[in-house]
């Protein structure tokens, strides 16, 4: 009997013309912009190198789509009718709060080392790259820190425990935890952004309050405690709310989980207090004084994870164009090709270095440190925040119809790259407050001028535009043209770090393509630049 010969696949299912896997990714080794900048921030580089290393791996990729994957799910009760209030989690999204806790991410800043604030948002640019979601409840934590300063014993109880390098997401005291979480709950339905509109109410008992009353968004559930604003006799006022009392649950209940665009591996819920007890933060009438130290800290991280989700696509995309060809040749050698990630490139070394620059001046300590920090934390939120979702969008379309699949992880990417700008005030918010900073603090203004300066001298293209800012804004402007202000300042703005710090083929592309000559309105549409020496700082991951 003849042997039957084995099948033979048909040729057209081999993987011809398609990248190969990308498999473990060094995020510091393979990203020269990223050690630029964090060099020039005072940012402690060894930690981040070794972050790097262990948060790009395909495993760490993994996870991140898990997490995505299998959303969180809310438990309301158990099986015998008792409130339970909780919000549960893929073991992929505890596997990566693990490794981002425990490599310091909201400790860091806080340990006494070299850039605390510099290392800490560089560790959110690089999470960022692999899943944005458990970058939420993580940023407030180590934001919460200097608003917990309002009380001296609240923060020697709570501060130990946020500043440890130690992730428990079990529910329990926090007593009973190495380490702990802290959320925030400060948005109603009737409000928004206007906090003096806040109806929950505080009425003391005793040394605590019991709080009443429904929030709109209480961003990551699941902390251990929650900032919140409410109403006390002697006006708005802050609290911190623990989840867990000595004897059981505290009353925060929680009526459902939002449905969000992105970011869904992170739980954001509506909740209610019937009766919660709270520690006041802070004087009574004080609220927003006190709570604003935790929102000036989350907006450094929502300057920074543009940055990061942008390289994450820019990235992608490079991979995408350097291994496939059309028209018998590779994409990445065609020049319009070429023009695209070059210009897009810009946005994201430019939203990079200024992201960087900002949190250097966190780490300051003298008053004109801390004065800039207010001012250009608001300038780089606006801008770097306006330029990702262009640049992700861009980046999908190198990949042609696979950008727009879901194994790419490009639209997850794109569904990330509006939250930033909404988060902790939206664009219209941020550029009033840039305004009123002006208007409020002249040290603000003058450290901004000061930096701005630092950078005249090199060249005529960035002094002639800043001259142009100048007469076209000879004083602050009303409100209808505060986004043109903003956006002109804080363009400036990057472009003096990049002369500072950046190679001169990139910094002087940058001023080329952003401030001096006519463009057209997309990606691609500028006059010639160095694209060799723009697209080199992508690396070679």
């Amino acid at each position: 009997m003849q042997d039957t010969p084995p099948p033979v696949a048909p040729q057209w299912h081999d993987a011809l013309n398609q990248p190969a896997l990308r498999g473990d990714l060094d995020l510091w080794a393979s990203d020269p912009a990223l050690q630029t900048h964090a060099v020039a921030a005072g940012a402690d580089v060894g930690h981040l190198a070794s972050y790097g290393a262990r948060i790009g791996t395909a495993e760490m990729r993994r996870l991140g789509e898990e997490a995505n994957r299998h959303a969180p799910e809310l438990v309301l009760f158990d099986t015998g009718g008792r409130r339970l209030d909780e919000v549960r989690f893929h073991p992929a999204y505890h596997q990566l709060m693990q490794v981002g806790i425990g490599a310091g991410y909201a400790a860091i800043a806080y340990e006494g080392g070299q850039g605390g604030h510099a290392s800490h948002a560089a560790m959110v640019y690089l999470t960022s790259q692999v899943e944005a979601g458990v970058c939420c409840p993580m940023t407030m934590t180590y934001a919460a820190v200097p608003a917990l300063k309002a009380d001296k014993a609240l923060f020697a109880k709570w501060v130990p425990k946020l500043a440890a390098r130690a992730y428990d997401g079990m529910p329990r005291t926090l007593a009973r935890k190495a380490g702990a979480t802290l959320g925030m709950a400060m948005t109603e339905k009737q409000g928004g952004s206007d906090l003096r509109h806040t109806s929950t109410t505080a009425t003391p008992e005793g040394d605590l309050y019991r709080l009443e009353g429904h929030k709109w968004f209480c961003s990551a559930p699941m902390s251990d405690g929650f900032l919140t604003l409410a109403q006390a006799p002697g006006g708005l006022t802050c609290f911190l709310v623990p989840r867990w009392l000595e004897g059981g649950r505290n009353a925060i209940h929680l009526q459902r989980l939002k449905d969000k665009m992105g970011n869904r591996a992170n739980a954001s819920a509506e909740i209610e207090y019937h009766g919660a007890y709270a520690h006041r933060l802070g004087d009574e009438g004080a609220g927003v004084s006190t709570i604003i130290e935790m929102v000036h800290h989350t907006r450094l991280d929502t300057a920074l994870a543009p940055a990061g989700l942008m390289r994450a696509a820019l990235e992608q995309a490079r991979h995408w164009v350097g291994q496939r060809s059309v028209a018998d040749a590779m994409l990445i050698d065609q020049p319009l090709m070429r023009q695209v990630l070059a210009d897009l490139c810009l946005d994201w070394e430019g939203s990079l270095a200024l992201g960087l620059h900002v949190a250097r001046a966190f780490d300051g300590t003298t008053p004109r440190d801390r004065a800039f920090a207010r001012l250009a934390v608001g300038l780089a939120k606006f801008i770097n925040n306006k330029l990702c979702p262009g640049v992700i969008s861009e980046a999908m379309e190198c990949l042609g119809g696979m950008g727009y699949v879901e194994d790419t992880g490009m639209p997850r990417l794109y569904r990330e790259a509006p939250l930033n700008s909404i988060w902790e005030g939206s664009g219209n918010v941020i550029c009033l407050d840039i305004l009123r900073t002006l208007r409020r603090e002249p040290l603000a203004g003058e450290s901004l001028s000061a930096e701005l300066g630092a950078a005249t001298g090199h060249g005529r293209a960035f002094d002639a535009a800043l001259k142009a800012h100048m007469q076209q804004f000879p004083k602050l402007p009303d409100e209808a043209q505060a986004r043109w202000y903003c956006e002109s300042l804080a363009t400036l703005l990057t472009a003096s770090v990049l002369i500072r710090n950046a190679p001169n083929e990139i910094s002087g592309a940058y001023v080329a393509a952003r401030l001096s000559g006519a463009r057209g309105r997309v990606a691609g549409a500028m006059g010639r630049v160095d694209c060799a020496a723009v697209l080199a700082r992508l690396g070679n991951g």
